[in-house]
């Protein structure tokens, strides 16, 4: 597929920018222009992207950030994945009769973390002050902008519990009781409120941009910010998809305590590149571990849409994603053996096990004294009465429950209105780049906060409720989220950061991405447009936590041999759109010439750059 793209590579030397929406990009891309490093550009995008895409990012959300500092010569990632409330404890959730974390309401309610990440970025990284960089969002919210046509269907998959359940959010969403119209202009001046609060705040401290950035933080974590999510979890019930109504647990003291943390990345050698990615706490080794299994494949030699690439790299994900379920989690709490994960002799045993016909089962590696069992039943032990789970909302169908609000959209392929992710990358003309994938606190998942015009997140749901498991839940412990940046060095240069929105699927597509462009030699335009595919082989992370083992959903634009081949190896192959895979947006600094690209799926993503 090298040489087809739906639009050009982008060309510059000033700056680029590449999001999931043209307003985040064009956001970031005025940033620049006034005088902004990436790092102030990248905060800017955050915020505004938390207004004009609230069906997949929202203020009480979680944002895993990779920053490379080009003075500095340094390569580091920020957490701003929240841990959970202090009073979140297996014993808790035993006695609410709860084998599962619900996937909606407050009880999966965690730190909000990507308030605090961005002000650390803004504050060690960029150069601006907040009113900056949260300027462009508050014009969103106060003034309006143009509604994507995906809003209006979340609020839609969502109507009757806003209506019967969740007052505050039918009143943003749902003014004068009906769906807002694709490309009207959509207001939140209770969110702008907000911000403009924090500014004030801020401001007050004085002229001091670091001063005034403290205040900032201070005003979320300590002042009135928490002090609301602290009375709303504490006074209301909410109804989840458990089927019944619970407090949340978050309080003023869990969001007080609490700080970002900056950490060294994990890293992987592979041919000429070095991938660079988040943590065990994160899925982004998944990316490392899959790139260990199939260096040695002989990848470049494969068709990307033909039948060997699409089952080693399957294969190895198996593979990969089966060791993400039994080792990966919180290191501050559990011991997580990543140098054997990644070295060479574990990976050389592992790619034994891929074998020319597809594999059925999850076969997570063995390390003595690491690791815990994977449950494989959560979703089958869901009492599901008339496919109703209590919440309004709710359709019943096939396979993996469906409930309004639950889960994630691109692992559920549309089959439930539920929360995603954004993403975004930017490369200013000083080599600066930052990567990060922000999520969490969609409007579907949890009741609007009415004092601050945004609901809290729902990432609780992927700890597990049993003893002995890595991502066991655990007071004041980081969930293992999905979200995952990534960047990468070309012979030992900072060269490409890219990333994608899609659950479990964010580490499927980038890999792909990754292996056309260093495999496949394929522009990062090219190697976004190419048909791409995913496995839905391994628990997922989002409620109810389903398998379906051996299933491969590729694009509709797969030549029928392929597909015909993959089922002939006994791959479970469903044929999706032809352009259904992937978010991806990616950046890159050759030289002089800096480069960016974005996904043409869903009609959103834009690359920026002069």
């Amino acid at each position: 597929m090298a040489g087809f793209t739906t639009r050009p590579e982008i060309l510059g030397t000033f700056g680029v920018v590449a999001s999931t929406h043209w307003l985040g990009s064009a956001t970031g891309m005025a940033i620049l222009e006034k005088g902004g490093n990436a790092f102030d550009a990248g905060a800017a995008i955050a915020f505004a992207l938390q207004v004009v895409e609230p069906h997949l990012c929202g203020p009480g959300g979680d944002a895993p950030i990779i920053v490379c500092d080009a003075k500095r010569d340094k390569i580091q990632v920020i957490c701003g994945q929240g841990p959970s409330p202090g009073a979140a404890t297996l014993a808790h959730f035993s006695k609410l009769g709860l084998d599962l974390v619900p996937g909606t309401g407050l009880l999966p309610a965690v730190v909000p973390g990507a308030f605090g990440a961005w002000m650390v970025l803004l504050r060690d990284w960029g150069t601006l002050k907040p009113r900056d960089v949260l300027g462009p969002a508050i014009d969103f919210a106060r003034n309006g902008y143009p509604l994507v046509a995906r809003i209006p269907e979340a609020i839609e998959g969502v109507r009757q519990l806003f209506e019967q359940e969740w007052p505050a959010s039918a009143a943003i969403y749902l003014k004068g009781g009906k769906v807002p119209q694709p490309g009207t202009l959509f207001r939140n001046p209770a969110l702008a409120a907000t911000y403009e609060r924090i500014l004030v705040e801020a401001e007050a401290a004085g002229g001091n941009r670091e001063a005034q950035i403290e205040a900032a933080y201070r005003a979320w974590y300590q002042g009135f910010v928490a002090e609301a999510m602290d009375r709303f979890c504490r006074t209301q019930e909410v109804l989840d998809v458990s089927g019944r109504r619970h407090r949340g647990l978050l309080t003023g003291q869990d969001m007080a305590k609490w700080k970002p943390q900056v950490e060294a990345p994990l890293t992987y050698d592979y041919d000429r590149f070095t991938a660079i990615k988040c943590g065990s706490w994160s899925q982004g080794p998944v990316l490392l571990q899959q790139l260990a299994l199939l260096k040695s494949m002989g990848m470049a030699e494969t068709d990307p849409t033909g039948p060997d690439f699409v089952h080693n790299v399957v294969e190895t994900a198996k593979l990969a994603f089966a060791d993400r379920e039994a080792f990966y989690g919180d290191p501050d709490f559990a011991r997580v053996p990543m140098e054997t994960l990644l070295s060479d002799s574990y990976s050389d045993e592992r790619r034994k096990l891929v074998g020319r016909d597809a594999s059925m089962v999850l076969r997570p590696g063995t390390i003595a004294g690491f690791g815990g069992a994977v449950d494989l039943r959560a979703a089958d032990r869901l009492k599901l009465k008339d496919g109703a789970v209590g919440m309004p909302g709710t359709r019943a169908g096939a396979g993996e429950p469906t409930v309004a609000g639950a889960g994630e959209p691109t692992t559920a392929k549309q089959r439930a209105v539920a929360g995603d992710t954004v993403h975004f990358d930017v490369i200013d003309r000083q080599g600066n780049m930052i990567s990060a994938t922000p999520s969490g606190g969609w409007f579907q998942s949890s009741p609007v906060i009415p004092e601050l015009g945004f609901c809290l997140g729902t990432r609780g749901q992927m700890f597990w409720l049993y003893e002995g498991h890595p991502n066991s839940l655990a007071p004041n412990k980081r969930p293992r989220t999905t979200l995952t940046p990534s960047m990468a060095l070309r012979d030992g240069k900072p060269y490409l950061s890219f990333g994608t929105p899609g659950g479990d699927q964010q580490e499927q597509w980038s890999a792909l991405f990754f292996l056309h462009h260093a495999d496949h030699g394929m522009n990062l335009q090219e190697a976004i447009d190419c048909p791409a595919f995913h496995t839905e082989h391994f628990p997922s992370s989002f409620w109810p936590r389903a398998a379906r083992p051996g299933v491969v959903v590729v694009e509709g634009r797969f030549p029928d041999k392929t597909v015909k081949e993959l089922r002939r190896r006994g791959h479970e192959v469903e044929i999706g759109g032809e352009w259904t895979e992937g978010r991806l947006s990616a950046a890159a600094r050759d030289g002089e010439v800096l480069k960016a690209a974005a996904n043409p799926r869903g009609m959103q993503g834009y690359a920026i750059g002069r």
